[in-house]
């Protein structure tokens, strides 16, 4: 009877070091620090995203300033759109800088190649595919 009250007390202790803990809140959007960065993408990944809570799209772009990771927006928010990015795509991108795992990141608002700009984020910073 002994090892089930351990497991139990164990337990208990575990959940209100989760609950006690600090919680981390992924980056929000800043719209005062916007900044745009010009280059090539050099890699698109698709994995969950904390900032969007959802599969997220992201963009690493070579810029003549080194490279930065874009946090462009849900998968199924840019294909209900038909937007897709390529390697060696250039992009505009018009985002909100940020820190993201120890890295420093943006999150797009606007992405721009060619003539062709979609417009991911409100002016306010407010996601569109949140309505």
């Amino acid at each position: 009877m002994k090892v089930p009250k351990i497991i139990l007390v164990a337990g208990l202790v575990a959940l209100v070091v989760l609950l006690l803990s600090p919680q981390r809140r992924p980056p929000a959007y800043n719209t005062a620090a916007e900044v745009t960065i010009r280059g090539v993408v050099d890699s698109v990944q698709n994995f969950y995203c904390p900032i969007s809570g959802d599969e997220g799209t992201h963009l690493t772009v070579a810029t003549a300033n080194g490279t930065v990771q874009v946090h462009v927006a849900p998968m199924r928010f840019l294909g209900a759109r038909r937007w897709e990015f390529s390697q060696g795509d250039q992009v505009e991108v018009v985002g909100s800088p940020i820190v993201f795992h120890g890295r420093d990141a943006l999150i797009a608002r606007t992405i721009s190649r060619g003539t062709q700009t979609v417009a991911l984020r409100k002016p306010d910073g407010r996601p569109l595919w949140v309505e």
